[in-house]
């Protein structure tokens, strides 16, 4: 296995490096403290392909495979986690599901503007009181005698959820077939019946916008259903486990940024009469860091590669996730270590990378979910050899 970037690699994440720091960096702080959504530079991510990255140029995305996919929300996520998980929702669990389970009017209809930029969507599953348990869709969608289907319900956690135009919706068609009997549905914003909920307020990744969706009677046609009628809940579990990849590498961005941070900190503080990074402790933490990061980023690569080779990758995927989200947590809280008492305030910026690492051991799919995602396909294994 070759574990050098190919020059199209290098380009990626410079040009991803380049916008994240001349971009969005000026103004990560301050809608941290705000919660302001950033529209701007959303729209500018879209003229650049970073919304539709892996859609095929025939609908308008950029044609990259997985692995560029990677190195540019790692270089976003570095500046600003915000940025990179609606990046990350918008490629991966919205185009992705359009452009291989949906028509070709589909495709024209909403993958073209989501791809572009022009448009932004949602991945509406998580439901209150079900948590991690997807089977138990709650929010149904009736037939009607004239061929269209009658939602209601709601939905929660939902990331871009106040500023999508399209929402990909699941809900139960047939609660007889109980997970087989739940539906892919389109959604636009604006229809009848259809609520926006109030933002929450988060810990971390502020400038994300999150909130509940209500369904109250809103009519879809048959034309809006992705994929076929009970096939949601497959089409739902295949998205997050490329989903996972996106999010690990979310996490990456967040641990490598923050010992970046914590790399330039030590040069700059002296004690004892010389820098920082002379000090036997302080190397041991920042080597740490290193070792954790580069396993991150190699297990990352891996599923993605995988996934653009068309193997298996939802151990791999799991894999990824559970452990780059765990070393953004211990990489972000041992970068504040380094900065000591510094650490602990919004200017030194690493007390905001521990904030937002810690849903990437929640969202698609909590780290307890991946343990057990990661066995099960061990013990398929297993039983195969």
């Amino acid at each position: 296995m070759n574990f050098q970037l190919s020059e199209d690699h290098i380009a990626i994440r410079d040009a991803a490096r380049d916008f994240a720091e001349n971009e969005i960096a000026s103004s990560a702080v301050e809608r941290d403290k705000t919660g302001e959504f950033p529209y701007e530079i959303v729209q500018k991510l879209g003229e650049l392909g970073f919304v539709g990255m892996m859609v095929s140029p025939e609908w308008g995305g950029a044609g990259l495979d997985t692995v560029s996919y990677t190195i540019a929300l790692e270089e976003i996520a570095k500046i600003d986690a915000s940025v990179a998980v609606i990046m990350s929702v918008n490629n991966s669990l919205v185009c992705w599901v359009i452009e291989t389970f949906g028509t070709d009017e589909q495709k024209e209809r909403f993958l073209r503007p989501l791809a572009t930029g022009q448009k932004l969507g949602a991945y509406c599953l998580s439901e209150p009181g079900i948590g991690s348990d997807a089977t138990q869709q709650a929010t149904t969608a009736a037939l009607q005698p004239d061929g269209t289907y009658v939602l209601n319900g709601a939905k929660n956690w939902i990331t871009n959820g106040t500023t999508a135009d399209h929402y990909i919706v699941f809900a139960q068609t047939d609660a007889s077939k109980k997970h087989h009997g739940i539906t892919c549905f389109l959604v636009d914003k604006g229809m009848p019946g259809f609520e926006i909920g109030q933002k929450e307020d988060k810990l971390g990744i502020r400038s994300s916008d999150t909130c509940s969706l209500g369904f109250t009677d809103v009519r879809v046609g048959p034309e809006r259903i992705v994929g076929s009628v009970g096939q949601g809940f497959k089409i739902a579990m295949e998205t997050l486990n490329g989903g996972r990849i996106g999010i690990a590498a979310q996490a990456l961005g967040i641990a490598s940024g923050a010992m970046e941070r914590a790399i330039r900190y030590s040069f700059e503080r002296h004690a004892f009469g010389k820098p920082i990074n002379q000090l036997q402790a302080i190397q041991f933490k920042l080597s740490d860091m290193q070792v954790k990061v580069e396993a991150a980023r190699m297990l990352i690569f891996r599923a993605a590669r995988n996934k653009d080779l068309g193997l298996s990758y939802i151990k791999e995927a799991a894999m990824a996730k559970l452990y780059a989200s765990r070393i953004a947590m211990e990489v972000a809280t041992e970068a504040i270590q380094v900065h000591g008492g510094y650490g602990y305030v919004r200017e030194y910026l690493v007390e905001r990378a521990l904030r937002d690492a810690k849903i990437t051991e929640i969202y698609e799919g909590t780290s307890e979910i991946q343990h057990i995602v990661i066995a099960r396909q061990l013990l398929k294994e297993y039983e195969k050899s």
